[in-house]
């Protein structure tokens, strides 16, 4: 069990308040997920990461820990063949409280607790961000160095290949000349 925390108890006495987490400890490796009150939720959060990792480790002596608290054999098993081996490679966190609003008879704060799916994608730490940002911003500049390389070379070709403006204007497709040039030649 957790360290007791000070203050209220959820229950009467100190084993009704054992009572009452080992019950909900139960009923969300049963169902995955349960709506309770936020302080319920609260205290259940550290009992319930604590035996995920016990269920983790998989020995005799951490299934027998379990049932201490988890009387029901058959949430034991599952939570050592299917819960924990989910949570294999991650270190901890194994549980997400979702506040809902109040409770309708008497206004308490109700909370969703329930078992993260391993399957989410894990939000990359803020250096393993920033590193990529660097990483991006460097590829990009290398990028622009090279379109201004390019860029200047191809630039060149083109103005060889301009005709001078003191030539003769090209005839149309016809074989006609411009119509400027018809009035100049008239002129002339």
């Amino acid at each position: 069990m957790p360290t007791p925390t000070k203050g209220p108890r959820l229950g009467g006495s100190p084993s009704h308040e054992k009572l009452i987490l080992a019950n909900l400890a139960t009923e969300l490796f049963r169902h995955g997920k349960i709506k309770t009150t936020e302080t319920k939720a609260k205290r259940l959060r550290p009992l319930a990461e604590q035996l995920i990792t016990k269920a983790k480790r998989g020995d005799l002596h951490a299934r027998r820990r379990v049932l201490t608290v988890v009387k029901d054999k058959d949430v034991v098993y599952a939570l050592f063949e299917q819960i924990a081996p989910r949570y294999g490679n991650r270190p901890g966190g194994y549980t997400r409280i979702t506040k809902t609003g109040p409770r309708k008879g008497d206004a308490a704060p109700m909370a969703v607790i329930e078992l993260v799916e391993e399957l989410e994608v894990v939000a990359t730490t803020a250096p393993a961000k920033k590193a990529a940002r660097k990483a991006a911003a460097q590829q990009d500049k290398v990028e622009a160095l090279a379109r201004e390389d390019e860029a200047p070379a191809a630039a060149a070709p083109a103005a060889e290949a301009e005709p001078d403006q003191d030539a003769e204007a090209p005839e149309n497709a016809s074989g006609d000349k411009g119509a400027e040039d018809q009035d100049n030649d008239n002129k002339a």
